[in-house]
């Protein structure tokens, strides 16, 4: 294919391929050079011009496929344009030439089409060049439309619309001839022709003023014919050109001056044009024929669906401005059209009209008008629905005969007020709660208009009036409520009305229904006014003979509503129900039989309504309420269904009696039994199968049964793909609503009983004869597989033998009936995998199916191939299957008919689908070759369709084993693909799904480099190429779904420069008339889906390519999307569309492209994605939230100044007008996703400081700068109408609070960015608040609330004040508690409120303690921390205080849901012990529906509670009543007033502390706890809270059971979880338990010895673990549990410490690891627990664990010691020595009984403590000091006998002698700090270390007079060497110590320099004089008498500082205070030498 890539064809490479090849070959090379043309130098062109021009006509001879000629008119139209234009005219001439041409052979007609199609692309391009030749040219192509084919006359219209396209007003002379022309071609009999025609004339009318002036009468008429008998297709295209002359009618072009004389047409005069075709169809109204006049002609409902498209198009193209300004006349024109009789002559024309209506109003209200307008619109109805109200009392009540008004006004009323009612709910649904105004509007009294249609004397009516009320419960949750109680009074009122009972009955009904929508729910208490009414209505239905039937049909219907609430509500009334079921049947089948004998016509009409209503509130219990359907109800069930299935036998003997009165009764009667029994298991009523059986077959087939429409039945029962092939608007489509109509459709009226059914959209019941023979089919298939052999054998032969018998259109209804119930078996018998049987019931089976197969009826084709395939897979027989194949393969070698041919060939594909294709390669060789051979059937479309879809499934289906057959399938396609003819477009579309199986099997093959595949890849192309130029839309989906697939196996071979202005163009296409003009839903899915695609890896490019193509497009007539792009970038377009969509899936693809889009882009483009989301969020037609704040502004003063920025100006509407609220919520949506994304990138997203700075350097945007923008957003929709969007806001408002509350504001220190926006958020939340707020936006603010004062931005107390006055509201509403708040919603909505603001509290609380310790630590240290302090702000003890006032009423509150949550905890088999009336927040009946808001909300307020109860001590207060207005639980935690009952206060805190312990321990236990860590971090922290209170610690330590399940459970905690915090907090929580178990153990151990006082002490027993034995026993040991603890912790952050690990990658033999700080403190906790193990043992137990404390500790020294180990953290190596010195004072180590052991092992640690200099004495990283530090330790802790034992002691002197000697003098510095503290040790200690170190020491420091100190750290060194010599002195006895002193004076003295070499001395050694000086004057006083002597026998000495004190005497002063300071801030010295 790259030799057809150049400008001339390459003729040779040409030549040598085949046909087909070649065909390709030059529609590759056209496509090329239509790309190419365009950007080549136009002198190249004109040079080659003439040989491309041959070329080029070459091909036009050639006789060129419809794909090749579109191209090559393009490219001929192209080189004229691009080249020299003078040569056009030869060409046009050329054409004319073949177009006139006699030729009439088929081969020479597709020359003659490219020839039309040239000359029509010709004159679009070259438009006035060829002016001369025009009108030869369009009398050439009019003369041969005459006498051309259907392919001929439908070119030449689309070629007579180029022309005019180009050539525009100058082609006026030939505008007469051309529409004559046209009106010929628009009643064509191809499809096709007629609607080229309609293109035609709707380009004529752009310059043709008299189409819609003088013609427009005739115009109209001519469409209405083109209606009749129409397509889909040409419906689209007669409807937007018929719309578009009635739009311009009635308002001109302002282009075109309107004629001279001509008036302007008027709304109703243009209304009556089509009125007049609506209700007189298309033949000539202006010849009205007799029979019109007798009003007997009707109208066919092509025409009425053709016309109602029209007038959408007609209103589309007037836009909603218009619709808005007339909205009143047109809604009047429109209900005429409705209630016209001639539109209502029978029920099934009247729902047709109905629903017509019903579609112009949802599509032109639904899409053209914004929010404000709807509501308008809204208005306009309700005054509509009066004014018909006002007709109808005025008819049914006595008044002035002259003003009476005709009962066929009370009939067409009815129509009127359906369609209103049904429009005005669908509105208001729309509206959702932004149409609450519209309530408090008594102007129209919306509700009260409504429920007065409720006493309409027709059910319609009434019915459409109970689902508009279902609307408004829908629409505003909180209206359920009151509605249920208004219809429910009334009906109480007016039960003896019969339209009253009807009316209200069905409104409670809808009403029920419509709670399964709300959320929140309602009321339980309104089941029980349900329930009550209904039975009142049943048991009351005898005593009126008049209402009997109503009354037993109201109580019915409210009993099947009542089962939509769920098991939960029905349990409750479950035996009422059953009881009522009972008295509604006989008490057995004998007295069915007795009951024929007596009653009247009457008495049975109404026992069949009773008994019709009670089997469907059986039905509606089995469906709704599975889980109460136990075995014991279906026993009770059972007996009543016998009776009903005995009945239903009798009914044709009392039809037979009683005449058709009651035929319609006895008809629902069988379908509810029917419906029931299908629901049942069918084993429970086997021995009804014969009754059931009889009377099912009679249904089927018996003579009394009417037929039911094929569209009804037989699709649910065909293979969904099969579908595609059938053209009977089953495709998705935008009109589908209304192009259903013409096959019939259903309505409420049919069937009641549907109105509460689930979902948003009015139910349309089929009418009961078609609904019944749907239940027999339904019901057989469920029957038929539990009957014998020999049953089923004789059931399928009289099947057979109706089919046979039977003629005419009786033979087909029955023939479909039978089939589809015997597919309906099939089906069933394949799911439940049970066997068909033997031969004599697959033979006639057999016949049935094959019967079916080769039937006209295309639907019932498909249905039997279906079941033939089931057939195959049921029976499971290879041998059948052969003979079954070998069958259809026969049938399609001989037969030569088109059905026959069609059936088999989808039969083959339907069995290959349960054959499993990997075991038949050979019948998918057959069935490839005979779908192959089929396919190419050009005589006959319909079989070259069926025959292609069913290759696509073969294809599908055969995966990998396909391969063999690819090419030529590929080949084939393409073939077929440029020969087929542009009027078979179901070829085309069957082709299109066999190239998206290709590729698919294809599949990651086609991204390879081969040859083969190269070919493959590029016939794929081809082929979407072809397919994407195909004017049908369907075609086109099909082209852009492949390339979707190309893209995801192949992206670098799919061109998106082209494929993305491909999509966008489809789009900007159908821009103004998005759902109308579109022919297909399909393809805007296809095109989106694929945008969503290609934005998930490409979303920049995307954006990018639809950018550049907007920039290029001319201007046309739609420009609003053009526009959009060009503002705001595809994504506005997307958003744009999103809002007019309402097709579900197509709007989760355009937020799926939107989310995808923005995670590539969002980041890099902040400013453009927030202005979008600002710019969709402003775009509502009433700023009604801005208003209502500005309202609340003006009322606050100033109190809320700074939000009023946000209204100080209306801002411009920006790009979008009137989106929707929905739209709007996902706007905010995108903010959220939007702050998350930024969350994970540059940091400078929430630092104001480092955003300013790098936006200097760079750039770039970030977050922070568009904070305001930001609040604003939020503020804006928290603001709103809408809940959904309140709900949004406020999200968004917690999403910026979490995230910027400590972002600093780097103009003003010590504040935060958020405070300048204090005022903003309040105003945001107080609307959330008002007493009218729903539950939910309540909840939702109380979070914010508390996020926003925990954040700890507010730094005004009034501002705090304000916000915590919010919350002080909702706790008034939370304690009026959940009997007193309005009953509006359900029970559970309290639950969700009152826990929410509890929660809520509690985050305060909790906050409020923090902040207060925060300060109290901070205190401490006073303007140490200034910024943080004043961070802290008032949210320390000024926020406690605000909390403390409602403290004690918020602590009963949270211990009344903490009593909640553990009875809702509970294990079910506990369940009993629940209380009866439920607890303080939840009721009995809603205990489900409360726990998911407990499991919300119960940790935040279990770590309050324990906060609270720890500052309380656990000590009881009486706190008074706390202003509870009711008893909180039904025990109040043990403070019930009742005196029997009054618990101690230890009692009391023994409940509370079981509550908390209880709750927190079966939450850590629980599995499914791993997603909660918050959950977690709060029970720990409770837990905490409470351990840190002596009372429960008393508790815990008493109880050493209870101790060891909490350190279990803990233990599995610290295992399974990764987060620092936990585990910190876990081990915290095990030093509390353990600090417990001290404090038990010491107070036992002090009361033994005050109570045996003088006894001996072998005598008290001994307290601890390990008692006398020293035995710990895993389980029970608490000692056990935390060593296992710290264990874990340990070996997990040293894997080196475990002797397993030792030689691993992790354990000695490997890298040593680095821990990080959050690892030092996990290890310095473990250690400190450790430490304190021995003191909670016994002696004998401390014996037991020391040896593993020891080594554990000795082994964390070992690795602290290595630098890497802890490098970044000081707390470590303290933590380490702190825990060894724990462990040596402990006082077990003294104990009589243990000291011996202790002394042994003590010796062991010290003697491994000292083998570490060995073993580490040659690594260079050890920190020596750390080692030094542990060795002073055991010599000053250890008892003597550890430490002066030998060699021990001499080994330590040796080492401290050696560290004596280090170089380093840090470790010097250390080595005589510690040496120091030695000195003062013991003197069992001391002696030998002074002895031995003495003379050492003061060696050194006498060498330092010579060699001074020359850096700080030498000079330390001296001086603590000077110390420890000092501390020598002071050690000796006082006989020796003025020796001593006269030692250490000189040396001091000896450091001292003379006056000039003070001057000239460094630093450090002028720094050693002053000190040396200092302390001379300090030790000289204090040893006089030495000091004296001294300096009388050394002179010199004398001098030296007598001129040392007197020459620096001035500087001593400054300089010691410098020395003070320095000495303070020494660094690690000080910080060790605390240890010690």
């Amino acid at each position: 294919m790259e030799r057809a890539h150049s400008l001339l064809l390459n003729e040779e490479a040409c030549s040598q391929l085949r046909d087909p090849q070649r065909a390709e070959f030059v529609f590759e090379w056209l496509r090329f050079l239509k790309k190419l043309l365009p950007v080549t130098d136009r002198a190249d062109v004109k040079q080659k011009q003439k040989r491309l021009v041959e070329q080029l006509t070459t091909v036009l001879t050639s006789s060129p496929g419809p794909p090749t000629r579109w191209l090559l008119a393009d490219c001929l139209a192209l080189v004229y344009r691009v080249g020299d234009s003078l040569m056009s005219s030869l060409t046009v001439d050329r054409c004319n030439d073949i177009v006139r041409s006699k030729d009439d052979s088929p081969s020479f007609l597709p020359t003659r089409l490219a020839a039309v199609a040239c000359l029509g692309v010709l004159y679009e391009q070259l438009g006035r060049l060829l002016i001369n030749s025009f009108k030869e040219t369009v009398a050439n192509l009019l003369k041969a439309v005459k006498s051309a084919e259907s392919q001929g006359r439908c070119e030449i219209m689309l070629c007579i619309e180029k022309i005019l396209k180009g050539l525009g007003i100058s082609a006026l002379s030939c505008h007469r001839d051309i529409y004559k022309a046209a009106r010929t071609c628009l009643t064509d009999r191809s499809m096709a022709v007629r609607c080229a025609a309609a293109k035609c004339l709707h380009e004529l009318q752009r310059e043709a003023v008299f189409l819609w002036s003088t013609e427009l009468e005739n115009v109209a008429t001519l469409c209405f014919r083109a209606f009749e008998g129409s397509n889909y297709d040409v419906r689209v295209a007669v409807s937007k050109l018929l719309g578009t002359l009635l739009a311009w009618a009635l308002e001109p072009r302002q282009a075109i001056a309107p004629r001279p004389g001509s008036k302007r047409n008027s709304l109703e005069e243009v209304m009556e044009l089509l009125s007049t075709g609506f209700l007189r169809g298309g033949a000539g109204f202006l010849r009205a024929s007799g029979d019109m006049l007798k009003g007997t002609s009707s109208v066919s409902r092509d025409v009425r669906v053709g016309i109602t498209q029209t007038c959408v198009v007609f209103v589309s193209i007037l836009g909603g401005t218009w619709l808005e300004m007339h909205f009143s006349s047109f809604l009047a024109l429109l209900m005429e059209w409705a209630s016209h009789t001639r539109a209502t002559q029978c029920l099934a024309d009247a729902v047709s009209s109905r629903r017509c209506v019903s579609f112009i109003l949802r599509a032109t209200l639904g899409t053209l008008l914004g929010e404000k307008a709807q509501i308008a619109a809204t208005k306009e109805i309700c005054q509509t629905i009066s004014k018909q109200m006002r007709i109808v009392d005025a008819a049914l009540h006595e008044g002035n005969t002259e003003t009476r008004v005709s009962p066929a006004d009370v009939a067409a009323s009815q129509h009127v007020l359906v369609c209103a009612l049904l429009e005005l709910g669908s509105l208001l649904q729309d509206l959702s709660s932004t149409a609450a105004p519209l309530l408090q509007d008594t102007s129209i009294g919306m509700i009260d208009t409504v429920i007065s249609v409720l006493l309409h004397p027709n059910a319609s009516a009434r019915l459409a009036a109970a689902w508009c009320l279902r609307c408004v419960a829908v629409a505003m949750p909180a209206q359920v409520a009151v509605l249920l109680d208004r219809c429910a009074e009334r009906l109480n009122a007016m039960k003896s009305c019969p339209e009253a009972v009807a009316g209200y009955s069905a409104a409670i009904a809808a009403l029920l229904g419509a709670s399964q929508l709300c959320p929140l729910g309602i009321p339980h208490s309104k089941s029980k006014v349900v329930m009550t009414l209904a039975e009142d209505l049943l048991r009351s239905a005898a005593q009126n003979s008049r209402i009997s039937v109503q009354r037993t049909q109201a109580g019915w219907l409210l009993l099947s509503a009542l089962s939509t609430l769920g098991p939960t509500v029905v349990e409750h009334h479950l035996p009422r129900m059953l009881l009522l079921w009972k008295c509604f049947f006989p008490l057995s089948v004998r007295d069915v039989e007795s009951e024929l004998r007596r009653g009247d016509i009457f008495t049975w009409q109404v026992t069949l309504e009773g008994r019709a209503g009670a089997l469907c509130a059986m039905k509606s219990f089995v469906v709704h309420c599975k889980d109460l359907l136990t075995d014991d109800i279906i026993s009770r069930l059972l007996p009543l269904m016998s009776c009903a299935v005995a009945l239903l036998n009798q009914l044709p003997s009392l039809v037979k009696s009683y005449g058709n009165q009651i035929k319609s009764a006895a008809n629902v009667f069988r379908l509810r039994v029917y419906e029931i029994l299908t629901l049942l298991q069918p084993k429970t009523y086997e021995e009804c199968f014969g009754s059931v059986l009889k009377q099912l077959l009679s249904d089927l087939a018996g003579p009394e049964n009417t037929a039911c429409s094929a569209l009804n039945l037989l699709p649910p029962l065909c293979y969904c793909q099969d579908l595609a092939l059938l053209d009977l608007g089953m495709q998705d489509m935008d009109q589908h609503f209304i192009e259903e109509q013409l096959q019939g459709g259903g309505t409420l009226e049919y069937d009641p009983f549907t109105i509460f059914q689930k979902g948003k959209d009015v139910p349309t019941p089929l009418p009961t004869a078609s609904a019944l023979t749907v239940a027999a089919v339904q019901l057989f298939g469920v029957i038929f597989p539990h009957l014998g052999v020999q049953q089923r054998a004789q059931i399928m032969e009289q099947f057979c033998e109706f089919v046979r018998h039977l003629k005419g259109v009786r033979q087909q209804t029955v023939q479909i009936h039978v089939t589809a119930a015997f597919c309906c078996t099939l089906k069933c018998l394949a799911l439940s995998r049970m066997e068909l049987g033997p031969e004599e019931v697959q033979r006639p089976a057999l016949s049935l199916l094959v019967g079916a197969l080769e039937d006209s009826n295309p639907l019932l084709r498909c249905m039997a191939a279906e079941g033939l395939a089931r057939l195959v897979q049921v029976l499971n027989d290879p041998s059948f299957t052969v003979s079954l194949t070998f069958m259809s393969f026969d049938k399609l070698k001989t037969a030569r008919d088109a059905i026959t041919r069609t059936g088999h060939a989808l039969a083959l594909s339907a069995v290959y689908r349960y054959l499993g294709g990997i075991n038949s390669s050979q019948y998918l060789s057959g069935c490839v070759g005979v779908l192959f051979t089929l396919s190419q059937d050009s005589t006959s479309p319909e079989v070259q369709m069926w025959a292609l879809h069913a290759l696509s499934i073969v294809v599908d289906l055969a995966g990998p084993l396909y391969h063999s057959h690819l090419e030529a399938s590929f080949t084939l396609v393409l073939r077929l693909l440029l020969s087929s003819p542009q009027t078979h477009v179901e070829v085309q579309q069957s082709l299109g799904r066999c190239l998206n199986a290709l590729i698919t099997s294809m599949g990651p093959d086609l991204q390879g480099d081969g040859a083969g595949v190269s070919v493959v890849r590029t016939s794929c192309l081809v082929g979407c190429a072809v397919m994407q130029d195909s004017p049908d839309c369907l075609v086109q989906a099909q082209a852009i779904t492949c390339l979707q697939q190309l893209h995801m196996f192949a992206p670098r071979f799919v061109n998106l420069a082209n494929l993305v202005p491909s999509l966008c163009e489809i789009l900007l296409d159908h821009s103004v008339l998005i759902n109308l003009c579109s022919s297909y839903l399909s393809l805007r899915r296809a095109v989106v889906a694929c945008l969503r695609q290609l934005a998930q890896r490409e979303a920049v490019e995307v954006s990018e390519h639809a950018v550049a193509l907007v920039k290029e497009l001319p201007r046309r007539d739609n420009t609003q999307l053009d526009v959009t792009i060009k503002e705001v970038g595809l994504e506005g377009a997307l958003f744009s569309l999103l809002d007019r969509e309402s097709d579900p899936q197509l709007c989760r693809d355009i937020q799926e492209t939107l989310i995808h889009t923005m995670s590539s882009a969002a980041e890099g483009n902040l400013a453009h994605w927030l202005k979008l989301c600002k710019d969709v969020l402003s775009a509502s037609a009433a700023s009604a939230a801005a208003a209502s704040v500005e309202t609340q502004q003006e009322e606050d003063g100033d109190r809320y100044d700074d939000s009023s920025a946000f209204h100080s100006k209306p801002e411009s509407s920006g790009p979008f007008n009137n989106l929707r609220w929905s739209t709007r919520v996902f706007s905010m949506e995108c903010v959220c996703r939007i702050i998350a994304q930024c969350e994970h990138g540059n940091p400078a997203h929430f630092n104001m400081a480092l955003a300013q700075e790098q936006r200097l350097h760079e750039s770039a945007d970030f977050l922070v700068l568009h904070l305001a923008d930001l609040i604003r957003m939020a503020f804006m929709a928290a603001t709103d109408h809408s809940d959904q969007l309140r709900l949004a806001g406020l999200q968004t408002l917690l999403v910026i609070i979490r995230k910027f509350s400590s972002v600093p504001e780097p103009e003003f220190p010590g504040h935060v960015i958020l405070e300048q926006y204090q005022a903003n958020v309040g105003a945001a939340l107080r609307p959330a608040f008002s007493v009218d707020a729903p539950p939910d936006v309540t909840a939702k603010a109380c979070q914010v609330c508390s996020a926003w004062i925990a954040s700890g931005v507010i730094s005004d107390l009034r501002d705090l004040r304000r916000v915590h006055q919010l919350l002080a509201s909702s706790l008034t509403k939370v304690q009026m508690g959940k009997e007193v708040s309005s009953q509006l919603y359900n029970e559970s909505s309290f639950t969700m409120e009152s826990l929410a603001v509890l929660k809520a509290w509690a985050e305060v609380y909790i906050t409020a303690v923090q902040s207060s310790e925060q300060k109290e630590s901070l205190g401490t240290h006073p303007r140490q921390q200034g910024e943080e302090a004043g961070d802290a702000g008032p949210t320390g003890t000024g926020l406690l205080k605000l909390v403390q006032a409602d403290l004690a009423t918020l602590s009963r509150l949270w211990l009344a849901a903490l009593q909640d949550l553990a009875l809702l905890t509970l294990p079910p088999q506990y369940s009993h012990q629940l209380p009866s009336t439920g607890g303080s927040f939840y009721t009995a009946e809603t205990v489900e529906q409360a726990r998911p808001h407990y499991s919300r909300a119960w940790a935040t307020i279990l770590h309050a509670t324990a906060l609270w109860l720890n500052s309380t001590g656990f000590i009881m207060v009486d706190e008074g009543p706390a202003n509870l207005s009711r008893p909180v639980t039904p025990t109040s935690m043990g403070q019930s007033t009742s005196l029997s009952s009054v618990k101690s206060p230890e009692d009391i805190n023994t409940d509370r502390f079981h509550l908390i312990l209880g709750i927190s321990v079966e939450f850590l236990c629980s599995p499914h706890s791993g997603d909660q860590m918050e959950n977690i971090n709060s029970c720990l922290q409770a837990l905490q809270a409470l351990l840190e209170v002596p009372w429960p610690r008393s508790k815990v330590g008493n109880d050493q059971a209870l101790s060891v399940e909490l350190l279990s459970v803990l233990h599995r905690l610290i295992v399974t979880r990764e987060s620092p915090s936990i585990q910190l907090a876990v081990l915290e929580l095990v030093r509390q338990i353990i600090c417990a178990a001290q404090e038990h153990v010491k107070e036992k151990r002090h009361s033994a010895e005050v109570d045996d006082g003088a006894a001996e002490k072998e005598t008290i027993p001994e307290f601890g673990e390990g008692r006398d034995t020293g035995g710990l026993v895993p389980g029970k040991s608490l000692v056990f549990g935390a060593l296992r603890l710290c264990l874990c912790t340990l070996v997990r952050k040293l894997p080196q410490l475990s002797p397993k690990l030792a030689g691993s990658a992790t354990g000695r033999g490997g890298q040593t690891c680095s821990l990080n700080n959050t690892d030092c403190s996990l290890v310095t906790s473990a250690l400190a627990i450790l430490s304190e193990l021995p003191s909670i043992c016994s002696p004998e137990g401390s014996v037991s664990v020391l040896p593993t404390v020891l080594y554990l500790l000795l082994g964390v020294t070992r690795e602290v010691v290595k630098v890497s180990v802890g490098a970044e953290s000081g707390q470590l190596v303290p933590g380490v020595l702190q825990a060894l010195r724990t462990v040596l004072t402990s006082p077990m180590s003294r104990a009589e009984k243990s000291r011996g052991a202790w002394t042994d092992l003590l010796r062991c640690a010290l003697h491994t403590l000292l083998e570490f200099w060995s073993e580490d004495e040659m690594e260079p990283g050890v920190d020596e000091v750390t080692m030094l530090t542990a060795l002073t330790i055991f010599e000053l802790y250890a008892s003597a006998d550890v430490t002066t034992a030998e060699p021990l002691q001499t080994r330590c002197i040796q080492i401290f002698r050696a560290s004596l000697e280090s170089k380093d003098p840090v470790v010097l510095s250390r080595s005589y700090q510690l040496l120091a503290s030695l000195f003062q040790g013991p003197s069992a200690v001391a002696r030998p270390f002074i002895l031995a170190l003495g003379g050492r020491l003061l060696s050194q420091l006498e060498g330092a007079e010579k060699s001074r100190p020359q850096s700080p750290a030498e000079l330390q060194a001296v001086q603590d060497g000077i110390r420890a010599l000092e501390a020598l002195v002071f050690a000796a006895n006082e006989t020796h110590r003025p020796q001593l002193m006269a030692v250490l004076l000189p040396l001091l003295i000896s450091l001292l320099l003379d006056e000039n070499a003070l001057a000239s001395a460094p630093a450090a050694s002028r720094s050693l004089h002053e000190s040396a000086l200092r302390d001379l004057m300090r030790i000289g006083p204090q040893h006089s008498a030495v000091f004296k002597s001294l300096m009388a026998s050394a002179p010199h000495m004398k001098a030296r500082l007598e001129a040392a004190v007197k020459g620096n005497q001035e500087s001593i002063n400054t300089k010691t205070s410098a020395q003070r300071v320095i000495s303070k801030n020494t660094p690690t010295i000080q910080l060790k030498i605390n240890f010690l």
